[in-house]
């Protein structure tokens, strides 16, 4: 019998390598025993199982041999059963080390079982791994932070309870949607921290270190009972998403029970009362200026631009946006809208996005000075977090708003090339929804106005996590351009 002792509940890197000497060593599953330090007082290492150096292959990688002879020369682990047991590694279950290897073992004789949805072994772990990713969806959902001291030094402190060992998976989600706030999310098996620069983990801590209320308390449950709409009530389905179990650690805990009791007297008096008749909206229509067929000049439609008010972006906004460029350039950069450092700027592309903007034109061949850039909607839109400013995408009427700014650009410049970075742009652009993937790599021809060329906008391949993918977009982006480049070599030659 061969006794493997891991180092933690989530010690998959120590499963992976003991797994691999394991089945390299031609060792059966019903020969394995499988615990966590700590679980028992005295654990034994397999004889002639020493740590190997590599792990699993990824993507059907060969295992490495052994130093002792093995009848298995080489073996091929397939992609999805690295990525399900890193995931099921998390699971509670004591025997999920003895699972995973079970598959692992049978996988020798069928590289294919993975794709085998009802095989018992395949169904009980993709069964396991549904229900991390089930836990770790309640975490994000049922976490409420509680604040301790006042700004600038306040920190931001939850407790919750999870099935399973979920807590460093779940903690990127919330560095993600709390960025600009110092936080920890205490928990019985371990902590999570965010500082604002990179998450840390430490030992789990009892309940009673986490905080039992704050100053904004009062006015959560004073604002949660009163969007309850006891007519929409539904008990089951409400429980399915929010188990009974949750509500202990939920602030607005206490008003479930009574407001589910109050609903049926409330729904009576909804339905009693007197109908309200419909008051019909008045729409305040502002005028939009008409485009002029060439006849302002660019600084002219500037110091427009700067009063417009069509739409309510200008009021938080620093100042409005408008585009840069020589008046007659053949190539026309629209963006989608202004960020940050361009609000405060006045003017486009200049932060992050114009940068890599600048970088792409440089590759492609294309001399950003000899076009004209500017954005679909010339007000920066965002929601405020702490000290930071968060991008938001504008919606139809906004575009549609400031859609009078870019025609009448286009009116004075009378490019032969409009490039549409991003949706919004291609939105304003083409004058409907149009799909990027879709519809870039190629001249788009248009009976009643210049050619258009559709691709991503900069802040797009700025967002990507994954290195690889940043890479490859970013090449297809600077492909794009390079019809940019050709257009203006011809268009010189004319």
């Amino acid at each position: 019998m061969h006794h493997i002792r891991l180092d933690s509940d989530t010690d998959f890197d120590g499963w992976r390598k003991a797994a691999r000497e394991l089945v390299m060593a031609d060792v059966a599953p019903a020969d394995v025993t499988w615990t966590v330090a700590g679980d028992e007082p005295e654990l034994f290492d397999a004889p002639g199982l020493a740590p190997g150096e590599q792990g699993f292959a990824e993507a059907a990688g060969p295992f490495s041999q052994p130093a002792s002879p093995s009848p298995t020369q080489t073996f091929n682990v397939p992609a999805r059963f690295v990525d399900l047991a890193k995931t099921v590694i998390l699971h509670r279950d004591p025997q999920r080390f003895a699972y995973l290897y079970q598959l692992l073992w049978r996988l020798r004789a069928n590289s294919e079982l993975m794709q085998i949805a009802t095989d018992p072994d395949v169904a009980r772990l993709q069964a396991m791994a549904k229900a991390i990713r089930r836990d770790e969806h309640k975490m994000h959902a049922f976490v409420r932070f509680r604040e301790i001291g006042r700004e600038p030094k306040s920190r931001y402190v939850a407790w919750f309870e999870p099935e399973h060992h979920i807590v460093e998976l779940a903690a990127p989600f919330f560095a993600r949607r709390f960025a600009d706030m110092a936080w920890s999310i205490l928990t019985p098996d371990v902590c999570a921290h965010w500082d604002g620069h990179a998450i840390a983990i430490t030992p789990g801590v009892a309940k009673s270190m986490a905080p039992s209320e704050d100053r904004l308390e009062e006015t959560w449950l004073t604002y949660y009972a009163s969007i309850f709409n006891p007519a929409r009530l539904k008990t089951k389905a409400m429980q399915a998403e929010m188990p009974k179990k949750y509500w202990r650690n939920l602030p607005e805990a206490a008003l479930i029970k009574p407001l589910i009791e109050d609903a049926e007297r409330k729904t009576h008096a909804m339905v009693a009362a007197q109908a309200t008749a419909p008051k019909k909206p008045q729409r305040q229509e502002q005028p939009m200026a008409k485009a002029k067929q060439g006849g302002d000049s660019l600084e002219a439609l500037r110091e427009q631009a700067r009063e417009c008010r069509d739409c309510d972006l200008w009021k938080p906004a620093t100042q409005t946006v408008f585009g840069e460029g020589p008046q007659h350039a053949t190539v026309m950069l629209v963006g989608e809208q202004p960020g940050d450092k361009e609000d405060l700027a006045g003017k486009p592309f200049v932060g992050p996005a114009g940068q890599m903007l600048d970088r792409a034109l440089a590759e492609a061949g294309v001399d950003r000075g000899k076009t004209y850039v500017t954005n679909a909607v010339k007000h920066f839109k965002f929601v405020p977090r702490g000290k930071i400013r968060l991008h938001q995408k504008p919606n139809t009427p906004e575009i549609k708003a400031c859609r009078q700014w870019y025609e009448r650009e286009l009116a004075t410049i009378k490019p032969l090339l409009v490039v549409a970075m991003g949706a919004t742009a291609a939105q304003s652009v083409l004058g409907k929804v149009t799909p990027i993937n879709a519809n870039r790599g190629h001249l788009i021809e248009r009976d009643d106005g210049p050619q258009v060329l559709v691709t991503v906008h900069p802040s797009y391949l700025l967002r990507l996590p994954d290195a690889d993918a940043k890479e490859r977009e970013y090449a297809r982006f600077v492909d794009d351009l390079r019809l940019v480049a050709e257009h203006l070599k011809k268009a010189e030659a004319a």
